[in-house]
């Protein structure tokens, strides 16, 4: 839908609908995702498998495995058979995954479901699909609606995971995701617009995508931001409970603490899209990841320390979730947003992936501490990577 005599700088209505339906179905996919991470360390001590905590991260992790070896398939495919279907039949692919671990009561049954969920990778065919739906200025703002969604997404997931999982369980849980993996497949078809013309089908060069160096310190900082998220989220719920709060009260931490740093998130990116100070945001940002890390590994735990300690967390990954997309779709060379999507997708699962396995291992091997300060040491080397990166281009500076 790109038009170049287009003149206006604010969403269209039809763009708008389109950003706004199609950033839902981002969430609500994403809330699938999210929502077993804050109890099922906790749930797994209960069902044949889960006192290996190795087998405990690979279910967290299985879900990235697949996902990220289909990511650049479905958006490839999307562009020959059109998005509505790829996207509509990825979401019951995913709904599918999710109603199998519902009905297992084993570390195998649920890790084929997270197999089988991962499968449904339609992230790259949604951003495609934004990108068909909206004009060239106003895409960075769709992006930054999408970013802002997970970040959303997230935050209700984290505090509301512990209140469904004590309400229904685990097979609960994981049906109440496959049910919203179907309602999103109604909104793919009846409330996003369809396409003004079928996509033109243009072979992805990744090439070009993968050569640009500031691209690629995105892709590493996605990878890096998912799999340190997914090992704290093996260890920190074991944490309040060894605290003396049950899981089904975990929310009384997370619901504060991620309503105060998503309050303090929105105008930090805010001053830092219109002053042009993105880079030294996102820097600040990472530091805050790494202080959170190094102190769950290093101070005493009690329930106040840990609440404290994650709000530092989550206000640092909650300025990287909302702003990262973003800055792909500002900095993907030419016409090649699709493509570098794509590949910061799939970057994204690979870290999901290697934060569960390898977050696993540590755990097994050497307790929390080994976690947190492996987790460290790779945020670290993120914000050493980080620290090199040019600014992104002004909007005056864009639009010249």
């Amino acid at each position: 839908m790109s038009n170049p005599s287009a003149t206006s700088t604010r969403l269209s209505a039809p763009e708008l609908r389109a950003t706004v339906s199609l950033a839902a179905i981002f969430a609500l996919r994403m809330l699938g995702l999210f929502m077993i991470m804050p109890v099922f360390s906790i749930y797994a001590k209960t069902i044949p498998g889960g006192d290996n905590v190795l087998l405990v991260g690979i279910a967290l992790g299985a879900y990235g495995v697949t996902q990220s070896m289909l990511y650049i398939f479905y958006g490839w495919i999307s562009d020959k058979f059109g998005r509505k279907p790829v996207i509509a039949f990825g979401l019951l692919v995913f709904a599918l995954g999710s109603f199998v671990a519902a009905i297992g009561h084993s570390m195998a049954w649920i890790i084929a479901g997270r197999v089988i969920q991962g499968m449904g990778a339609v992230s790259s065919a949604v951003i495609a699909f934004i990108a068909d739906l909206t004009h060239e200025e106003n895409r960075t703002k769709a992006m930054a609606i999408v970013g802002g969604s997970i970040g959303v997404s997230f935050a209700v997931a984290i505090v509301g995971a512990p209140i469904v999982f004590h309400w229904v369980g685990m097979s609960g849980l994981f049906t109440v995701i496959g049910a919203l993996s179907i309602v999103a497949v109604g909104v793919v078809l009846w409330v996003v617009p369809d396409p003004p013309a079928h996509p033109v089908h243009v072979k992805a060069p990744f090439a070009e995508v993968l050569h640009n160096v500031e691209l690629l310190r995105l892709n590493f900082g996605v990878l890096v931001l998912h799999a340190t998220q997914t090992a704290l989220f093996l260890v920190v719920p074991r944490i309040l409970e060894a605290g003396g709060l049950p899981v089904a009260s975990h929310w009384k931490i997370y619901l504060p603490v991620m309503a105060l740093a998503f309050v303090m998130m929105v105008p930090a990116i805010i001053a830092a899209e219109k002053r042009g100070k993105m880079k030294s945001v996102m820097l600040g940002a990472i530091g805050l990841i790494l202080i959170g890390q190094l102190l769950l590994g290093a101070a005493p735990h009690t329930l106040w320390s840990v609440a404290a300690i994650l709000f530092v967390y989550f206000l640092g990954f909650n300025v990287l979730e909302a702003s990262q997309p973003s800055l792909v779709s500002k900095l993907a060379p030419g016409t090649r947003k699709g493509a570098a999507a794509g590949v910061y997708n799939t970057t994204q699962s690979i870290g999901l992936a290697m934060g569960g396995v390898i977050g696993g291992w540590l755990l097994k091997l050497d307790g929390p501490s080994a976690v947190f300060f492996s987790c460290s040491a790779l945020v670290f080397a993120w914000l050493l990577v980080a620290a090199w990166m040019k600014p992104p281009p002004r909007r005056a500076e864009r639009a010249a």
